[in-house]
Formats: C-alpha cells, sequence, structure tokens
C-alpha cells in the first residue's frame, strides 16, 4: 500500500506548478518530473519513446519566445552555463494523466491522483468564480433600478447646487439728498439738560 499522498507531494505545491499556457491548464515537464521524483530527462525520454499516447491536445512543447518569457519570468539556469537548451515540454490535465501510464510505479500513482485531484480543483474554483459573476450581475440587474434612485441621492447630497447669489459690483454712491429739517437734527453736545 503506497504512502500517504500528503507526504510526498502536497497538494499547495502541485496547484502552484499549474500553469495557463495557450488557454490551457498545464503541468512543465520539470514540475511534472519532480513530482513523480524521477529526472526530467528520464521523463523526457519515456514521453518520446512513446509519443503517439501524447496527441496536441495531452502535450505541446512551447515555443522559442514563450520558453524565453518563462526563463524572464521565472529565474532559471543560464544558457551559458549549462542550463536548459530547449523548450519544455507542457502536459495538459490528459497528459498528466496519460504519464502515470508511463511510470508505473506507486509514488508515481499516488502523485498523479493528487495531481489529478489538484485540476479537478481548479476546474471547480474557475466555475464557481463564473457562477458567482453571474448571480452578481443578475443581483446588479434586480435592484439596478432601486441603486439608482439611492445613488442619485446621495450624489445630490454629495453636490448640493447652491443658489446663485450675484450680487452688484462695486461702490454705491448716493445723490445728495437735501438737508434734514432743524427739528429732526441731533441736539447740540453742549446743550445738555
Amino acid at each position: 500500500m503506497p504512502a500517504p499522498v500528503t507526504s510526498l507531494v502536497p497538494a499547495e505545491r502541485i496547484a502552484s506548478r499549474i500553469l495557463l499556457l495557450r488557454g490551457e491548464k498545464v503541468m512543465l515537464d520539470a514540475d511534472s518530473a519532480d513530482s513523480y521524483g524521477v529526472e526530467p530527462k528520464a521523463l523526457n525520454q519515456a514521453v518520446r519513446r512513446n509519443v503517439g499516447r501524447f496527441p496536441r491536445d495531452f502535450m505541446f512543447q512551447l515555443t522559442r519566445q514563450e520558453f524565453m518569457n518563462m526563463r524572464s519570468q521565472i529565474v532559471t539556469s543560464s544558457l551559458n552555463h549549462g542550463g536548459r537548451r530547449y523548450a519544455p515540454l507542457a502536459f495538459t490535465e490528459q497528459g498528466v494523466a496519460m504519464l502515470s501510464g508511463l511510470l508505473n510505479s506507486p509514488r508515481a500513482v499516488a502523485v498523479n491522483i493528487e495531481i489529478m485531484r489538484a485540476f479537478v480543483r481548479l476546474r471547480q474554483m474557475i466555475a464557481s468564480h463564473a457562477d458567482l459573476a453571474r448571480k452578481l450581475a443578475a443581483l446588479e440587474r434586480r435592484y439596478d433600478a432601486q441603486f439608482r434612485i439611492v445613488f442619485e441621492a446621495i450624489r445630490e447630497l454629495m453636490n448640493p447646487t447652491l443658489p446663485s447669489r450675484k450680487g452688484e459690483i462695486g461702490f454705491h454712491t448716493f445723490t445728495q439728498a437735501a438737508p434734514l429739517p432743524p427739528a429732526t437734527r441731533p441736539a447740540n453736545r453742549k446743550s445738555r439738560i
């Protein structure tokens, strides 16, 4: 009976190695080999000996441009100092399943089961995100009219329209009025009672 898979390769580590290339969820050959506990060279030799088991939708080789982009994003060994000289192979979910037939060891079978579960979890997460987006759009449509009124009221409160006070500019001058009659004139300061 194989050892528990969690001790072999953690599920999070497998999930972090699944990449999105050309619109497909894939694992690169080096990551697959590391998960299975074999050398990448041995994995690639086994694949090349059984290339008929890997149609284009199971496996593809990265283009030179894709390979150079990957090298710039993920620090890998230099081409001048014995690093990888060819573009890696990328295995889709079906390709990873086919690898377990080539690497027929208890570890390979156990790791392959975990890899398949990781692909399924990713598919479920993507589906649940799409479902949440649909539900959110439906809620927005349903409550759109009600919230539109609320948002308009909030906007009005945020930007109140001030009454325009257009006043006169400058000094006011009055024409000289006739002198006041003597009875209305203020009393002389000296004459106090």
